[in-house]
């Protein structure tokens, strides 16, 4: 009798093991299922680019490649023209990256090669800051962190004192400054806040301590890869990488000129792209989490 209903037992059990997966799947499609993933965002259109000014366009050719910048005179009107002044010159064709700090950024500009030179021209007053006018100008805006409106100007990361502010000002405006995102072309200066010269730095990677206290006054479009292939060393020991030449693309015939588009920071396409990285970082984002797309040939 014991045997019977050990035996019994055992069907049994097979029977519940065999009817579990059943059972299962039946639970299962009574549950809510997930909603499928959203659609990937439809790539940016033709109305959504832009083609920027050669004028304010340099063409950097070094030992390990080209990169191309573009100049943002509203944010450092001094510091471009500098800049174009020099490269007119044709004053940094064969300087050297002399301080590389991998992690930082790739100095150079200096005719004598060690961080003490620079050229005959006088020194330049800071632009640390600039002033803009909520509204007039072609400030996109992601959010606010903190106490800044954060976004782009151009191809150029920028912060800003909140747009509230503006009507309590004397000059109904509030100040804004770079963000030194990688690519972000700064000037290279002493102690003495107006010293900067001709010495300039492509930013490796992101630096927050250089904000508001060194003028930035463009950004790396294409050759960031370049950017970090540099030499590094601090400072760089020989053989050292070199600027080849630098020039302002309009001075270029227009076959040698880079065929580049950017695109617009104030196309919808690029307001819906940094609003989704905004929302998903919250706090913690800044305008160096958003992809700047840019197409070259």
């Amino acid at each position: 009798m014991k045997r019977l209903v050990l035996t019994l037992a055992i069907l049994a059990a097979l029977g519940a093991s065999a009817a579990a997966p059943e059972a299962l799947a039946q639970a299962n499609r009574r549950l809510p299922q997930a909603p499928p993933p959203p659609p990937p965002p439809p790539p940016p259109g033709p109305a959504d680019w832009r083609m920027p000014d050669p004028e304010n366009l340099l063409v950097i050719d070094t030992s390990k490649g080209r990169v191309v910048v573009e100049l943002a005179p509203f944010a450092a009107p001094a510091h471009v023209e500098r800049i174009k002044v020099l490269a007119r010159q044709k004053f940094y064709d064969g300087l050297e990256f002399f301080r590389v700090v991998d992690g930082f950024m790739d100095q150079t500009g200096d005719p004598k090669n060690d961080g003490t030179g620079q050229s005959e021209l006088p020194d330049l007053q800071a632009e640390f800051m600039w002033r803009r006018a909520p509204g007039t100008d072609d400030f996109v805006n992601a959010g606010t962190v903190i106490s800044s409106e954060t976004g782009f100007i151009g191809s150029l990361p920028v912060y800003s004192q909140m747009s509230m502010m503006a009507p309590l000002t004397a000059d109904g405006k509030v100040q804004a400054w770079a963000a030194f995102c990688p690519g972000v072309v700064g000037a290279a200066r002493s102690g003495d806040p107006n010293s900067a010269n001709s010495q300039f730095f492509l930013m490796r990677d992101h630096y927050p301590s250089l904000e508001k206290t060194y003028t930035g006054y463009g950004r790396v479009l294409t050759g960031m890869n370049v950017v970090r292939a540099i030499k590094v060393g601090e400072p760089v020991a020989p053989p050292r990488d070199t600027l080849t030449t630098v020039r302002v693309a309009a001075d270029l015939p227009e076959a040698e000129r880079p065929k580049i588009r950017v695109i617009d920071t104030k196309s919808a396409w690029f307001k819906q792209h940094m609003a989704e990285i905004f929302t998903d970082r919250g706090l913690v984002f800044t305008p160096c989490a958003v992809d700047l797309p840019v197409e070259a040939r």
